[in-house]
């Protein structure tokens, strides 16, 4: 008797995987292609540029079409559900536009500093958080995530001395390490892995990351406050030393009154 085989268990009926629409990456290199010829023959400005900070003579009105790129990247990641890479791309390009046309920014000047920016964003911020990243997905795979979840759950039943430990002390570690959300990230999965909720854990996450922000990412802010202002890194880390122990003392009252009243 002939077998027949059926037609859906051969290999080449299988579904294969939708491939993705390659517009959105076409764009994204498109803007790169564009920055980049602007910021190569594009004209220098013959004065320095100097910055006006009412272009409307109404403040109201300055301000909004000034955060109109945080409206875009918010906005399209909250409402649309963008992918973060386009909408960061959607907010440069607003951001382009309101410094070229609202604030009079020269050209060459704004694609030069977009792409300065790009680059700052990939070394050192991008190249910490790949690799805190990855230091996270490795426990998760080998099951030493689990482990860290049951030691926290061993020391304490209290939920208030978990938020504490986790939140604020553990989130502390991370975010001198890493920054940039990442504390607010991992410390959310281990309080949600003790049973609360998410919003809960995000939103104690958050208040409990106020106290070491200063010195995230390896002193990134302080690194990018000494250019800003020219101070030295020692200095205003000594200032902010003097400062943050308030801050440190006060954070953990106001978390667990949050948590519970």
């Amino acid at each position: 008797m002939a077998i027949t085989a059926n037609p859906s268990s051969t290999p080449s009926s299988a579904k294969k995987p939708e491939a993705g629409n390659p517009l959105p990456a076409i764009l994204m290199a498109l803007v790169l292609v564009v920055l980049i010829m602007l910021a190569w023959s594009g004209v220098s400005p013959t004065t320095p540029w100097s910055q006006g900070y009412d272009p409307f003579g109404h403040w109201w009105l300055s301000t909004m079409f000034a955060a109109l790129p945080v409206v875009v990247l918010l906005g399209t990641l909250a409402f649309f559900h963008m992918k973060a890479h386009y909408s960061a791309v959607l907010g440069l390009v607003t951001a382009l536009l309101v410094a070229v046309g609202v604030f009079h920014m020269p050209v060459k000047m704004a694609s030069i500093t977009a792409i300065y920016g790009g680059l700052y964003g990939l070394f050192p911020i991008g190249w910490i958080i790949l690799n805190v990243i990855f230091l996270y997905r490795m426990t998760l795979e080998t099951g030493r995530f689990k482990v860290l979840q049951q030691s926290m759950t061993g020391i304490t039943q209290d939920t208030r001395l978990q938020l504490l430990l986790i939140a604020f002390s553990f989130g502390a570690f991370f975010e001198g390490a890493s920054g940039f959300g990442t504390p607010v990230a991992v410390t959310a999965a281990l309080l949600i892995g003790l049973g609360f909720k998410p919003l809960q854990a995000s939103g104690l996450s958050l208040i409990a990351n106020t106290a070491p922000v200063a010195y995230g990412a390896l002193g990134t802010p302080i690194i990018a406050l000494a250019a800003v202002t020219g101070f030295s890194e020692v200095t205003l880390g000594a200032q902010v030393g003097r400062i943050l122990p308030f801050f440190s003392i006060l954070v953990p009252f106001w978390l667990v009154w949050a948590y519970a009243g």
